[in-house]
């Protein structure tokens, strides 16, 4: 059942949503079938509830009828509020012989606030009307194939145990980069800027992911538990462990403050670097740097675990490039998922000269015949079997915000100016000291070449 203020009949609804659904035409129909509309207001007491509730009891009421009620809210944070309290008043309640397998949940959508006071506000006024037990954070990173990868692939190798800590790793790089700009939408992105919309969030869960403990079973709220201990050993950033961008029209693009819907002179950051430090005995003196950028070069998410040089390097002694030839553990969430550990080997030839290659499992190619399926699909069949391991929990989010929400309010002071980047760049100028500073290394001789399924798949 949709529910929204736009006057739309059930027929509409059901033209809108067909053109994005996948199958057969039989299994097309079958499942439109089972969608209606209701049309009415996101007040508390709004007539359109009861309606809701009516079409729902009306459909349990059916013999083998699906049992639990799942609400998506889909809507601005700011109306989270009131249509919880209406849901609870009038569309919760299973009435007074519920089936034994039946339940109520309810997704949410972030923002989850806008930083540490706004956020706890919005948990107590939820946390009011559901428990959190039903209440499910949605974060669709933590429903990524390589997101999900990352715990079986670091408990269930022991191989990896040995190196993943301090005395193996040198700095830990997690970079989001998208190749477009706010397109129309700054209005919006500009009350949020980078850091809230991807960073404290998306990256921040990709961090905990990487960073924490093994936990004690894999039980959801085990494994939240080890996240939310490693968020909290992070102190809160600084000014002077940030970089800020903002882009500016360059290749044919607009810059951000041309977007009519920017307001003028607007220092809102479009791109941002943030070091973390962990202080824990695992990852004590190792940069963590979470960095996203709009209108940059590429379209990418990529984690980079890059290790310390080799001490004494038996080969390469005599170039120039040997210290920077260093062993990285990538994963690239996007595009095409793959995991592949950067090496030097000797390269083919009559010469003992080294060259950067790496071993590879490139997702497209070693599960050519598997459908992955998209993230939100897998959230919401998560949702809908009462596992909450990929959803936020209220400490996860506190523990998030704590970190972050110094630095946020300092920007929106005007205290750190975003440094100009060209439309289609890398980034700011000073990014690649702001990097080299961490210790990161960029491979000066090394460039991925994508595999043949890849390489089909473009033609």
């Amino acid at each position: 059942i949709g529910y929204a203020r736009t006057k739309m009949t059930d027929d509409e609804l059901r033209e809108r949503i067909s053109q994005y659904l996948k199958g057969s035409p039989e299994a097309v129909q079958k499942f439109l079938k089972l969608c209606f509309y209701v049309q009415g207001e996101y007040t508390p007491g709004a007539p359109g509830y009861s309606e809701i509730c009516r079409q729902v009891t009306d459909w349990e009421r059916q013999p083998m009828a699906p049992a639990g009620r799942l609400y998506y809210l889909a809507l601005p944070p700011y109306v989270y509020p009131q249509v919880c309290e209406a849901l609870s008043a009038e569309c919760a309640n299973l009435g007074p012989d519920p089936n034994p397998s039946s339940w109520v949940r309810v997704i949410v959508e972030k923002p989850f606030g806008n930083d540490l006071e706004t956020s706890e506000a919005l948990c107590d006024e939820l946390g009011a009307l559901f428990p959190e037990t039903q209440l499910y954070r949605i974060d669709h990173y933590l429903g990524k194939e390589l997101a999900q990868n990352l715990l079986v692939m670091r408990w269930a190798n022991p191989m990896f145990g040995a190196w993943w800590n301090r005395h193996f790793v040198n700095n830990v790089q997690i970079s989001f980069k998208e190749d477009f700009g706010t397109q129309g939408r700054g209005g919006y992105f500009d009350s949020y800027g980078i850091i809230r919309d991807v960073i404290q969030n998306h990256l921040t869960q990709l961090l905990a992911l990487i960073a924490m403990e093994c936990p004690v079973s894999n039980h959801p709220d085990d494994i939240r538990d080890e996240k939310c201990k490693v968020l909290r050993c992070i102190k809160p950033i600084g000014v002077e462990d940030v970089l800020l961008g903002q882009y500016v029209a360059g290749n044919g693009q607009p810059g951000y403050l041309d977007d009519p819907t920017v307001p003028a002179g607007s220092k809102s950051p479009t791109y941002a670097a943030c070091r973390l430090h962990i202080n824990n005995e695992r990852w004590a003196g190792v940069p963590f740097v979470v960095r996203a950028g709009k209108a940059l070069n590429e379209r990418s998410v990529v984690v980079r675990i890059q290790l310390h040089a080799n001490p004494v390097p038996l080969f390469g002694l005599h170039g120039d490039h040997h210290h920077e030839m260093r062993n990285e553990f990538v994963m690239r969430l996007q595009p095409g998922e793959a995991i592949y550990a950067k090496m030097v080997v000797k390269k083919p030839g009559l010469e003992m000269d080294t060259e950067m290659s790496e071993l590879d499992l490139s997702y497209q190619e070693r599960y050519s015949h598997v459908n992955i399926p998209d993230a939100y699909e897998r959230l919401i069949l998560d949702c809908i079997r009462g596992d909450q391991q990929h959803f936020v929990r209220r400490d996860e989010l506190r523990a998030a915000w704590s970190i972050f929400t110094p630095l946020l309010h300092a920007i929106d002071r005007g205290e750190v100016t975003p440094e100009p980047y060209t439309y289609g760049s890398r980034g700011p100028a000073k990014q690649d000291a702001f990097l080299a500073a961490t210790g990161y290394k960029r491979s000066a001789r090394y460039t991925w070449k994508e595999s043949k399924s890849v390489d089909s798949a473009k033609l």
